[in-house]
């Protein structure tokens, strides 16, 4: 089978791409690095051909709304033609729990990916996950010699983990909305970050404020975590920050 991966050169992707090659199916690598531009569609069509599932894992690194909307719309309407073209059996696509609950302007594109692939033409899975481990150092990488970490009640999970997830959901048949994947264990986002600080330093003060308004409410009040029972992954926090991948 061969398997395409958008986003297959970031932090997921690049697990996905591995274990679909682990599991003996043949990885195509959907990234602008390799010509393919899922914003503008440049050389999606002729990647896909040939393809007979899609792993969708792509993103866009913004907080405003309009961006975050402008791309997934984009991108996802671009994935669906082509894929609807090339004869794609099976559209999986890597969404985060409670986007529908918190009113954060990335979390407006997430919604709006998630409508266009329920409604378009290609059968499609769904997997929404947690925050992943590897978060709370992408938030300390992005901070200056004090880092604030919005008061947060998460439940993060492995990347690995969560690529291994997608990478069994997508040899099966689609299955619409799957059954929500988070981390073993709730923490407070900046104890996390606290962590990766003291373990891979340099180490700063971190501190904890609460976002204003409904988004802040929401995220400490814990919108972020799965609100039902289902798959959890198995590596701790801790675990994780002292494999190779942390």
């Amino acid at each position: 089978m061969r398997v395409a991966v958008a986003g297959g050169t970031g932090v997921v992707g690049r697990h996905v791409v591995d274990l679909v090659r682990a599991a003996g199916d043949e990885p195509v690598v959907l990234a602008r690095s390799v010509g393919v531009d899922l914003a503008s569609g440049a050389g999606l069509r002729e990647a896909l051909e040939g393809v007979d599932a899609v792993v969708d894992v792509a993103n866009v690194t913004t907080v405003n709304r309009r961006r975050s909307v402008a791309y997934f719309e984009a991108a996802t309407t671009n994935l669906l033609s082509a894929g609807e073209s090339a004869g794609v059996r099976h559209l999986l696509v890597l969404s985060i729990v409670g986007c529908d609950r918190v009113p954060l302007g990335y979390y407006a594109g997430k919604r709006r990916q998630e409508e266009l692939v329920r409604g378009g033409a290609v059968p499609f899975g769904i997997l929404r996950a947690t925050q992943f481990h590897e978060f709370a150092r992408q938030l300390l990488d992005r901070s200056g010699p004090l880092v604030v970490v919005p008061r947060w009640q998460a439940q993060t999970v492995a990347a690995r983990e969560v690529a291994a997830a997608l990478v069994e959901a997508v040899r099966d048949e689609p299955a619409g909305m799957l059954p929500e994947l988070a981390g073993p264990k709730r923490r407070q986002m900046a104890d996390l970050v606290r962590a990766v600080a003291r373990t891979r330093g340099p180490q700063r003060p971190v501190i904890s404020i609460p976002l204003p308004g409904k988004t802040g409410r929401a995220m400490a009040g814990g919108a972020l975590i799965p609100s039902s029972d289902g798959p959890r992954g198995t590596q701790t926090f801790e675990q994780w920050l002292a494999s190779p991948d942390g």
